[in-house]
């Protein structure tokens, strides 16, 4: 492999992300692969305090265009001081949430133009551009009472019904505009078979 590979997971909250993305990583590492596993927001020092600020339940409200800024900061350095080297380095990088996760809550749920978040996304990003995202979509009733049974909620996980099919819909639309990049999983589907179908998908992908 010349580089990494750059594999992404989003979906709406209550998906089943972070469940799949530790089978991955643990299968990978088992195949000999180097792993690097990370979030957004999150994955730097300064990412982790974004995180913090924008997902508490106490967060302070911003205008959406102030909290979308706080965003991108986070993934520019996240790009700048860990995924681009990892990748540099042939390391297989499996991030929870990246630019998708950005155009469908701030764009599509909260009313910001969407060409302009995605112009926006684009710049934080810095051409690098996931080689596989995997959406685990699922219907939001069943979301949202997965998320009934979490200890701790972020601000997002407490939005409306409403607002969380707005989600759903803005990644269902960004699918069909990028079909050989997103691959939509039935996250309805037992684990084991969501786990499956992406380790299916990924070997395709690698040598």
């Amino acid at each position: 492999m010349k580089k990494g590979l750059f594999i992404t997971f989003e979906g709406i909250d209550g998906s089943g992300k972070s469940t799949q993305i530790a089978l991955l990583a643990a299968a990978l590492k088992n195949a000999g692969w180097a792993v690097l596993k990370t979030r957004e927001p999150g994955g730097t020092g300064v990412g982790e305090r974004i995180r913090s600020l924008l997902l508490g339940r106490r967060a302070e409200k911003l205008d959406p265009r102030s909290e979308m800024m706080l965003y991108l900061a986070g993934r520019i350095q996240h790009v700048t001081e860990v995924i681009a080297p990892a990748l540099s380095k042939g390391r297989i990088v499996l991030c929870d949430r990246f630019s998708d996760t950005t155009i469908a809550y701030q764009g599509y749920a909260m009313g910001l133009p969407v060409k302009w978040v995605t112009r926006w996304v684009a710049e934080a990003q810095m051409r690098l551009q996931p080689d596989i995202t995997f959406l685990l979509d699922l219907d939001v009733p069943v979301a949202l009472a997965r998320l009934g049974t979490r200890n701790v909620l972020s601000r997002f996980d407490l939005e409306t019904v409403a607002f969380h099919e707005a989600v759903r819909k803005g990644y269902l639309r960004l699918a069909r505009q990028h079909r050989r990049r997103i691959q939509v999983i039935n996250a309805h589907d037992p684990i084991e078979t969501i786990s499956s179908s992406i380790r299916g998908i990924l070997d395709a992908s690698l040598p």
